[in-house]
């Protein structure tokens, strides 16, 4: 199911496409081929004056200060998740679902997929300009992946997978990113649920922001914060879940998942950038989580 009244593709998606875009330029932390055919005209004119000498750190640099912190987390949680992902097939899954995948390319990106069955969650109208625009930067559909439609806020995540032939009787990663903080605390709650249900052995990874960036009070810690609540809520998504980083082993627990780690930006910016992180500030709200299934 899919709602008309919302915009045909997420903005943040595309924006996030356009750090990755950024980001591929041979040197950087990884390569993302796809990344410039999911932006608009605009934005890939972006992408061209970032590869001119000269003008290039002009275009990231305009960026960091309209969104602080926004590209450098972005890209850094990018590659943490990717090493993520690699690691659980690593260790034997064999199916990947991608909730809320927006632009996301790690299906085609990444070769540890390759051989692995990969199911894409999103609104029906992000798929269909995303499976338009992969189609025309392939020449052919992908086998290897699955599309399925959903509402996070309105249709059941189990039986839209199950009909695309997710087999929850074995392990599965769930990748959930940049995605919570537009949903619902019910929506959010009955993802979980729903993860934690599935086979013993399955992963999730997935990103959330401290539940102070909601409050107008809250958000006065975090550089930046109150400018970048401002420009998602002038965008049409505005940030509407959130949760306490002290209290998530508590809350996950209570949902029969066991987290494993859980960082922020300051500190995957830090992993992957080394000495050059400290210079990087903003997004500092915004964390990436790792939690299994175990037994109850």
């Amino acid at each position: 199911m899919d709602d008309d009244s919302a915009p045909p593709v997420s903005r943040t998606a595309e924006y996030m496409a356009l750090f990755r875009a950024l980001e591929s330029r041979g040197d950087g932390l990884f390569e993302d081929p796809l990344a410039r055919a999911f932006l608009s005209p605009g934005l890939r004119a972006a992408v061209c004056a970032a590869r001119v000498p000269f003008l290039g750190a002009a275009v990231p640099a305009f960026i960091d200060r309209r969104w602080p912190g926004a590209r450098t987390s972005g890209v850094a949680r990018t590659r943490l998740i990717d090493d993520a992902v690699v690691a659980a097939v690593e260790q034997g899954i064999r199916q990947v679902v991608l909730l809320g995948a927006g632009f996301d390319a790690r299906a085609w990106r990444l070769r540890a997929l390759a051989s692995t069955r990969v199911f894409e969650v999103d609104r029906l109208a992000t798929q269909t300009v995303k499976r338009e625009r992969v189609v025309a930067f392939l020449g052919r559909a992908p086998a290897h992946v699955r599309f399925v439609a959903v509402d996070f806020d309105r249709d059941r995540l189990d039986a839209a997978l199950a009909a695309a032939g997710l087999d929850a009787a074995q392990p599965a990663l769930f990748v959930w990113e940049g995605v919570t903080n537009y949903l619902t605390a019910a929506a959010v709650d009955a993802t979980l649920r729903f993860i934690a249900g599935t086979a013993v052995g399955t992963r999730l990874v997935f990103t959330y922001v401290d539940q102070r960036v909601l409050d107008d009070d809250g958000a006065k810690a975090f550089a930046g914060a109150a400018r970048l609540r401002a420009l998602v809520r002038r965008s049409g998504e505005p940030w509407t879940f959130g949760l306490d980083p002290h209290a998530l082993r508590a809350y996950l627990a209570q949902r029969r998942l066991a987290l494993r780690e859980d960082v922020g930006a300051t500190e995957y910016r830090a992993r992957y950038w080394g000495a050059a992180a400290s210079h990087m500030r903003g997004y500092e709200f915004y964390r990436v989580a790792i939690a299994d299934v175990e037994r109850a």
